[in-house]
């Protein structure tokens, strides 16, 4: 049984040409194989589809605090984005620090996930910083391991963490912060935090951990993985790193790439972990990915309730919603005025961490159908009472952005259709 998608437009050599994609029993085959035994078309109208996108860095927050996420809600946002394939944070309740408590977030993810979701585990017990998970155990089962929302601080121990994953063949993907350096800050420490009264928090408090586990990589060999890079002196350390042979990768978030601290407003949506940080920051990270340091552009899609992100930049809690906006921002505003080739971006959204993380489908031959359609000429404005996730905090709030997604398909199955594209023939 064979399913044609027709008359779609995806990108080869560098350019938008015709395709059609051919799908049996969950799997891309190619026209020849497809042969006669086609027993649906759908017409896809000129519009463009790419393999699924890979998140590699989300929060569903389930379970623990559902009336954030639910596993349903982020992965429908997830389809809505066309991310295929998503990766969940450990920072829960239970903690993900064993096969027992990792079970909890799987049962849900079986019953409701939408998408491929793959969840990392804990790097040290309750994500407490003191002793190691049971990483042997665990690591069959998932991405790889994450203390996120908390830097591990104590360097022996991250050491240690880092022999282990290296014996197991798994990641280790850090939320790099030193609390020391904090200070009890809450948005960078730059211009507008002075002008405005505001407690700032130091680029050091980033680079200086990425420092220190870049040389512990060097020293144990360990698949290393910097989460949600956002200050320039990290985008240097881990060039020279790469230069020299280390094995690093890394991701920055859209807002970092479209945002500074120069944009900040006296409202809770533009509040995140690591903040926004200065334009030299920002060039750096668009010159990072241009040149290949930054791999991978990732959400960190992190919802809260409305009630907790009112309080303002002070009291407000960290972290924004992005899985239903990504591609559109990213597409508009660095695509389309000539930064960013439209192939470049699809590698940094979906082959990259479908690399690194072994994750995703390429749409070839043989591989799992997980793609999305795109109307590219689509444009609308941002309006977060439209999402899809419980979360509704976004600093892009308002933003003219053009592509919109049609439809997300998973393991050949159609997970997410967009109300314009109802009247599609099926």
């Amino acid at each position: 049984m064979t399913t044609a998608f027709q008359g779609g437009m995806t990108v080869e050599n560098g350019q938008l040409c015709p395709r059609d994609l051919y799908v049996t029993d969950g799997c891309v085959v190619s026209a020849s194989a497809a042969g006669s035994a086609v027993h649906s078309r759908i017409s896809l109208d000129g519009k463009a589809f790419f393999p699924g996108f890979t998140d590699v860095h989300v929060h569903f927050r389930e379970p623990g605090f559902s009336y954030k996420e639910t596993v349903r809600t982020g992965s429908l946002a997830a389809a809505r984005g066309g991310y295929t394939t998503v990766c969940p944070m450990p920072n829960l309740n239970p903690v993900p620090d064993s096969p027992e408590t990792l079970e909890r977030e799987l049962a849900l993810i079986r019953r409701d996930g939408l998408v491929r979701i793959v969840p990392y585990a804990a790097i040290t017990k309750g994500e407490g910083g003191k002793e190691l998970s049971d990483m042997e155990a665990l690591a069959p089962l998932v991405a790889g391991f994450s203390d996120d929302g908390r830097g591990v601080q104590s360097e022996s121990l991250m050491r240690q963490a880092m022999q282990e994953a290296a014996r197991l063949g798994k990641l280790i993907a850090a939320h790099c912060e030193d609390n020391a350096l904090l200070r009890g800050g809450y948005i960078h420490d730059g211009a507008y935090a002075r002008a405005h009264g505001h407690r700032g928090i130091c680029s050091e408090s980033e680079w200086g951990p990425i420092r220190r586990d870049l040389a512990l990589a060097r020293e144990t060999g360990c698949a290393y993985h910097v989460c949600h890079v956002s200050a320039k002196e990290s985008v240097a350390l881990i060039r020279a790193a790469k230069r020299e042979g280390v094995n690093v990768t890394c991701e920055t978030a859209p807002h970092y790439l479209l945002l500074d601290d120069s944009m900040l407003r006296e409202d809770g949506r533009f509040k995140m972990n690591p903040p926004l940080r200065d334009r030299s920051d920002r060039e750096a990270l668009l010159e990072g990915l241009l040149d290949g340091t930054i791999d991978m552009i990732a959400t960190d899609h992190a919802p809260h309730s409305a009630e907790e992100k009112s309080r303002g930049l002070e009291k407000s809690l960290m972290g924004i919603v992005g899985l239903e906006t990504a591609f559109p921002l990213l597409y508009t505003y660095l695509v389309k005025p000539g930064v960013l080739s439209l192939e470049t971006l699809l590698d940094k959204l979906s082959a990259a961490p479908r690399r690194r993380f072994g994750l995703g489908s390429s749409l070839a031959p043989g591989e799992r159908a997980d793609f999305s359609v795109w109307d590219l000429a689509a444009e609308y404005v941002i309006d977060p009472e439209e999402f899809l996730s419980l979360g509704r905090a976004t600093p892009f709030a308002g933003w003219k952005v053009f592509g919109r997604c049609l439809r997300t398909v998973v393991d050949g199955e159609t997970v997410y259709r967009d109300r314009i594209a109802q009247s599609d023939s099926d």
